[in-house]
């Protein structure tokens, strides 16, 4: 039946990418490794060195998920061709609706490790810190604050990644003034560096009592967790050390004492701020790694210009500057400035739905209009 030809067809396209995706996966190479890991792992003395081991172990979980993903989608197509076989035989029309919707989330996983095979930077398997902060817009920019986040923890947790709240600062009327987020996962940062830059939100205000036309910004940062094993040493004359009463998210603990801290490094300039665990001491040991990570970041990148790939361009938060610019009124449009990828449901975006958007920037695509 030509409904069933024209599946077997779409399946049978997909042979060859998935020869070519096994390459750029490296899973033969992999597959070795795996083996070689887990002999590692029976050795005697493979637990002398705990950090070493549960390195090993985390880069081996890893190796394994990536083949077993890969063997998935090859045998996901297998089956899929198998019962278009099965029912063009027996002329059953109603498999076509399970059969096209199995054929949709084959491409979708295909195109997500095909997506992964792009991530090639030395820090994209990392987890990520994603930091927000409210630009030009006084109460309505504070208020987008609070949009952005609620769409990247919305993004994340559809992705199956944790989300670790590492500060909140609320806004006086409304909204968020700033706050960071710890993503944790493999490829967070990889997959959430392309949110790096300033978000431009041009909507009919709640606050205006007037209804007119406002245009707020916000920024976002976004940086690998770096490993903080290495010995990093901080000099306390270089440190200031504020602690506050936490606020906004956080249960019952929170704005009863001072447990939140905030941690200025006078050499570099860099700010990092906690309150998302119970103890003041909790808290200043998550600063300190946050610390650590960062700094651990600079001296890994050296150079200049590797520093501002890591942390991105330091730009005005303002108009002029922004990465993405999301229209709620006349029309509705989020459009990227980098790459002119763009959708038309608004909503649907603001409930974490950017992939578009990401993986327009990982293939490089450029639209032109």
């Amino acid at each position: 039946m030509l409904e069933f030809d024209n599946v077997r067809l779409d399946l049978e396209s997909y042979k060859e990418p998935l020869s070519d995706l096994k390459d750029s996966l490296h899973i033969d190479t992999l597959s070795t490794k795996i083996s070689e890991l887990e002999a590692r792992t029976q050795e005697p003395d493979f637990w002398n060195d705990v950090n070493k081991a549960q390195k090993l172990q985390t880069d081996l979980r890893r190796m394994q998920q990536r083949v077993e993903n890969y063997n998935k989608l090859v045998a996901d197509r297998e089956d899929l061709l198998a019962l278009c076989e099965l029912a063009n035989e027996d002329e059953d029309l109603d498999s076509l609706g399970e059969l096209t919707e199995g054929v949709e989330k084959f491409k979708a996983d295909f195109e997500k490790m095909r997506l992964e095979t792009l991530l090639t930077g030395p820090y994209d398997k990392n987890n990520a810190i994603l930091s927000l902060q409210a630009g030009a817009g006084g109460t309505e920019a504070m208020d987008w604050v609070s949009m952005l986040y609620r769409m990247y923890t919305r993004w994340a947790e559809a992705k199956g990644y944790q989300i670790k709240l590492l500060d909140y600062l609320e806004g006086e009327e409304a909204g968020v003034k700033s706050c960071s987020i710890m993503v944790i996962g493999e490829n967070a940062y990889g997959f959430l560096r392309s949110e790096l830059g300033v978000h431009r939100l041009v909507r009919i205000s709640p606050f205006d009592a007037a209804g007119r036309r406002h245009t707020s910004f916000a920024s976002c940062e976004v940086i690998p967790e770096m490993d903080t094993n290495i010995d990093i040493k901080i000099d306390p004359k270089d440190l200031r050390v504020d602690k506050y009463r936490s606020t906004g998210k956080g249960g019952q603990h929170i704005n009863k004492t001072d447990t939140a801290v905030r941690l200025t490094h006078y050499p570099t300039g860099i700010v990092v701020a906690c309150q998302a665990e119970r103890s003041q001491v909790q808290n200043m040991e998550s600063a300190m790694n946050m610390l650590k990570a960062k700094l651990f970041a600079l001296a890994e990148a050296a150079q200049m210009e590797k520093i501002e790939d890591l942390k991105g361009d330091q730009k005005e938060i303002a108009w002029g500057s922004q990465i993405r610019s999301y229209v709620f009124c006349p029309y509705t449009l989020v459009k990227d400035a980098r790459t002119g990828y763009e959708e038309v449901d608004v909503d649907s975006v603001m409930d974490g739905k950017i992939d578009g958007f990401i993986n327009a920037f990982l293939s490089g695509m450029k639209i032109e209009k």
